[in-house]
């Protein structure tokens, strides 16, 4: 009754195959990862709104700039 065996689980996997198949499966797992794409560029987009909305509520307050840091002089440099 404790954890499954390699056995088990290659029987499972049999299973999975035979009732959806190579391509539905591998359709499946295609439309899973677009999807996945989607909400993250949904999340990206709202926080970019979300920063608009404050810079725009409280002008003195800007989102900050993006700053790099060169390997070799070691001093920050500006990407705007």
């Amino acid at each position: 009754m404790g954890s499954f065996s390699a056995f088990h689980w290659i029987i499972v996997a049999l299973v999975v195959l035979v009732l959806f198949g190579r391509g539905k499966l591998s359709e499946t797992m295609g439309d899973f990862g677009k999807g996945m794409r989607e909400f993250r560029k949904g999340m990206k987009d709202e926080g970019e709104e979300r920063e608009r909305k404050l810079a725009s509520k409280n002008p003195e307050i800007a989102p900050p700039s993006k700053v790099t840091i060169d390997a070799q002089e070691k001093t920050p440099k500006s990407e705007d």
